[in-house]
């Protein structure tokens, strides 16, 4: 089985970024609904998806784990004027009634879990799918870690296909560096999601476990690159570095193997508690287990039709082919 994982809040909060050339709030909301579907759509026939999955975000487990993670995004949301909160709001209304949609009216798997994130949900599936094939649909460079001989992920922003064998265009031609004129290769995604760990993640709010340190260690100090290469035996590069203090600017002392791990159990997304992914799995479990919704052509343009979404419902013999396609795969019952 092929599946097509969307993360459906980047898909539409970029098309709302798009949409904002638009005149008023009515046509903003309507043409950020017409990017997200057509998008989709765009995506299920360039991949011949068997199914496509919807996934949702939660109130996060990691904003009680780690206090400060995202705490900067709702700074930005708090410095905005009274418009701008207006139809913010707006929009999240109307994705509200864009996930209720295709929960309630598609065949297509709509997954959330209150607890998780949109990420966690990606990871549980393509952990419980193993055999099959996985196209994951987001511009978050966080989904790099899960690329895998089964796992590829489409970046529809850059319309870039990023695999284990490089980054191709949508002719399936490999993409070169415009400085190198090579084509463009996806790194090691264990030493990304490492780097990452180490350096944290300034868009999500999570601190460096060492701050400063460099790539490459000298004749006198250990760097990543001979962290990383030591992991797996854990010895003398792997301890050098990890077992270093550092101090904050309000004087707090840290070692840097604590400040890993913490990292580590936000941004590795095979990482989650146990407890979360087990919630994360049953959520996924109860949502496949029993859908199969009638008339979805009919939902369908009757959607459309809310939104004066003409272009879509003109093609609503393409839209019906997968939104009406059920779940028709196997779970995996041993999946960790």
């Amino acid at each position: 089985m092929k599946y097509l994982l969307i993360d459906t809040s980047n898909m539409f909060f970029r098309a709302r970024h798009q949409a904002h050339r638009a005149a008023d709030s009515w046509t903003k909301l309507g043409f950020a609904l017409y990017l997200t579907l057509m998008s989709a759509n765009k995506v299920v026939r360039r991949f011949q998806a068997d199914h496509v999955i919807f996934c949702l975000e939660g109130r996060s487990w990691r904003k009680d784990y780690y206090k400060p993670y995202k705490a900067n995004r709702a700074v930005a949301r708090a410095a905005m004027n009274d418009e701008q909160a207006e139809e913010d709001k707006l929009f999240w209304e109307t994705y509200d009634e864009l996930t209720k949609y295709l929960s309630n009216k598609t065949n297509c798997s709509v997954i959330r879990e209150p607890q998780a994130e949109a990420d966690d949900i990606i990871a549980r599936w393509i952990a419980l799918h193993p055999q099959d094939e996985h196209i994951v649909v987001s511009s978050d460079t966080d989904f790099v870690q899960l690329i895998a001989p089964n796992v590829k992920q489409y970046n529809g922003i850059t319309d870039e296909l990023i695999t284990l064998d490089g980054i191709f265009d949508v002719k399936g031609q490999l993409i070169k560096d415009k400085k190198t004129k090579l084509p463009k290769t996806v790194p090691d995604p264990a030493w990304l999601l490492f780097e990452k760990c180490m350096r944290g993640d300034t868009s999500d709010n999570v601190f460096s476990a060492y701050p400063g340190v460099r790539t490459r260690g000298t004749k006198n100090k250990v760097g990543l690159e001979e962290a990383f290469g030591d992991m797996g035996k854990k010895g003398y590069a792997w301890n050098n570095l990890m077992l270093q203090r550092w101090s904050d600017h309000n004087g707090a002392e840290h070692r840097v193997l604590d400040d890993y791990e913490r990292n580590r159990a936000l941004i590795d997304l095979t990482a989650q508690p146990q407890e979360i992914r087990d919630l994360v799995d049953a959520a996924i479990r109860a949502q496949v287990s029993h859908k199969d919704v009638g008339q979805v052509g009919s939902h369908f343009l009757r959607f459309c039709g809310k939104y004066e979404l003409v272009k879509c419902s003109d093609s609503a013999d393409s839209f019906g082919r997968w939104l009406n396609e059920t779940y028709k795969g196997v779970l995996n019952e041993h999946s960790s």
